[in-house]
């Protein structure tokens, strides 16, 4: 098997976290429900988890570290936080359904500030002009379908000067590109911990720089008298048990990534795509959406045929044991933006456990699919 769908979830992952899942369903409870070895040994877990991304992430406390189900969970959290019925909220183009459904539930005034894709000048002018009047806004770091990087330093400038606060979804982005939430002085940034952190499915993690609200009530651990959430983070935020044998994961996930050289997992999977894409491109009616310099662009990679609808290619991949997505990728704002909200797109996203074997081999197999039509 070859899996090209890192984008989705990051199925190679490093063989620490799987036993580090194993280890934590055997030996540990519930962090805050008792002064016991496993709720202990729980707490420990989870605070070293906090404290490494805290760390990682250049969050002034820990405590504004706050685990969540998934990134989805912590954009709802931001979003609530921010914007109330009729703001003005201004998106990027390329957003997904993940911000444009809650914006839509709150009946937010949403303004889109698009741009062509790879053009950062483009999407910081859009952003200025888009900004004045705004409540919020919500930008992704990378688009999930193109794996366009958008220009979030200079945007989330822009927002500063406006004093607009900023929610970054790093979705896309955490584990490959520098995030500093104190040098960045978003309010929110939001991130899986299944993606590029090299988690496990049912982590997410909220960087919080603004006061926040729960979207979720319930037991936390502390303060057990009172009938309101704590006022204080995490445990505002944190209602429930905690997915303890997760964060254990996600420790070593978030291990491994540090592990490496500074850029060094960006520079693997821009490579890998970068020889994908110039290996498909001579493909008759395809259409590949890259950027040739691969400066704003991460191993994300879309393409199109006009011969053939994207779910079938992505079905044949399949068959041959290349795994991939096709379709719209939860974001339609993204194919409105570029124009390919008709045919969707096949998406290829590459990890630093694919190898340019596996680029060669998969892009063979694409060329013969296409070319027997």
């Amino acid at each position: 098997m070859i899996y090209f769908d890192s984008a989705a979830t990051s199925l190679q992952k490093p063989k620490a976290v799987s036993a580090a899942v194993s280890r934590a369903m055997t030996t540990m409870a519930s962090p805050g429900r008792g002064c016991h070895k496993p709720a202990m040994l729980a707490a420990d877990t989870v605070l070293n988890c906090r404290m490494l991304l805290s760390s990682y992430f250049n969050v002034s406390e820990p405590e504004c570290v706050v685990f969540t189900f998934n990134a989805t969970h912590s954009l709802n959290i931001a979003i609530n936080s921010l914007v109330s019925p009729g703001d003005k909220v201004v998106i990027s183009g390329y957003e997904h359904n993940s911000v444009t459904r809650p914006l839509q539930a709150l009946n937010a005034d949403v303004h889109v500030a698009r741009s062509p894709l790879f053009d950062q000048p483009a999407a910081i002018e859009a952003f200025r002009e888009a900004l004045p009047g705004a409540q919020c806004a919500v930008c992704t770091h990378v688009s999930n379908v193109f794996g366009y990087i958008l220009p979030i330093k200079e945007i989330s400038d822009l927002c500063r000067q406006y004093n607009v606060p900023l929610i970054i979804d790093a979705s896309q982005s955490a584990g490959t590109l520098p995030i500093d939430l104190s040098g960045l002085g978003a309010a929110f940034i939001a991130m899986p911990g299944h993606k590029g952190l090299m988690g496990p499915q049912g982590t997410g993690v909220l960087l919080c720089g603004h006061e926040a609200k729960p979207v979720l009530y319930g037991g936390s651990g502390s303060n057990s008298t009172m009938n309101t959430m704590p006022d204080y983070l995490p445990d505002r935020l944190e209602a429930g048990t905690h997915n303890v044998a997760g964060i254990a994961g996600l420790e070593q996930g978030v291990r491994f990534v540090m592990s490496k050289p500074e850029g060094a997992v960006l520079s693997h999977e821009r490579k890998l795509c970068s020889a994908f894409a110039e290996k498909i491109s001579s493909i008759p009616d395809v259409k590949v959406f890259y950027d040739k310099s691969m400066s704003c662009q991460t191993g994300v990679l879309s393409m199109y045929s006009a011969r053939m609808d994207s779910d079938l290619i992505a079905e044949k991949l399949g068959k041959e044991g290349i795994c991939v997505r096709a379709g719209l990728h939860c974001s339609p704002t993204a194919h409105e933006t570029v124009g390919t909200i008709e045919q969707g797109t096949v998406r290829f996203s590459f990890s630093p456990f694919n190898t340019m074997a596996e680029v060669a081999y998969a892009s063979d197999i694409l060329t013969k699919i296409l070319n027997n039509m």
